[in-house]
């Protein structure tokens, strides 16, 4: 059995916040599917942090997410909604377990403390990135608190009419594939 990937898949402003200043995320593109369809039929677990957990709480049908099993990640809740299972303690160890364990793969889904912390765990496999044609110049930035340079090895890219662009990136390679050398070619051009 291979190990389930970890795939921290989300919406970042193009200076790089995953909210802006208050918390809002209106900016957020809804006009079409964006490969978000394809994407959810390789990942059936989320996880998500304490904050991102609360929010989709307040949100109707829970904020659109399809039903999937549900991880939270808190050191201060005490309990979550049936069916969804609290992570603290051993974060590493339990992931670990997690991505061992049968399954499709794992959609790293908010959570801008959790994301940090899984990226200097070196838990994080994919990052996909739907980068959205706005400068919030505040808010929560996508990446805080990294300690280590880690290497990217770009898998995808697609532009959209919108402006919208995704970029799609194996954690923790270097090699240069075919879609990096397709997109130097272009910037070249």
């Amino acid at each position: 059995m291979a190990m389930r990937k970890l795939v921290l898949q989300l919406a970042v402003s193009l200076d790089g916040y995953i909210e802006g200043p208050n918390g809002e995320y209106d900016w957020c593109f809804m006009d079409q599917d964006y490969g978000m369809s394809d994407f959810l039929k390789r990942v059936d677990t989320l996880f998500m942090g304490r904050k991102t957990y609360e929010l989709t709480l307040t949100m109707k049908d829970n904020g659109g997410l399809p039903p999937m099993k549900e991880y939270i990640f808190s050191t201060t809740l005490k309990e979550v909604k049936k069916g969804a299972v609290l992570i603290s303690g051993n974060i590493k160890q339990q992931v670990e377990e997690i991505r061992n364990s049968e399954g499709k793969d794992i959609w790293l889904f908010g959570g801008a403390v959790l994301t940090s912390s899984l990226m200097n765990l070196r838990l994080v496999d994919e990052i996909w990135l739907a980068i959205h044609p706005i400068i919030l110049g505040r808010g929560k930035p996508l990446f805080s608190g990294i300690e280590k340079r880690i290497e990217l090895r770009l898998t995808d890219t697609k532009v959209y009419s919108t402006g919208l662009v995704s970029v799609a990136y194996e954690v923790g390679k270097k090699k240069e594939s075919k879609a990096t050398k397709k997109a130097s070619a272009n910037a070249n051009k």
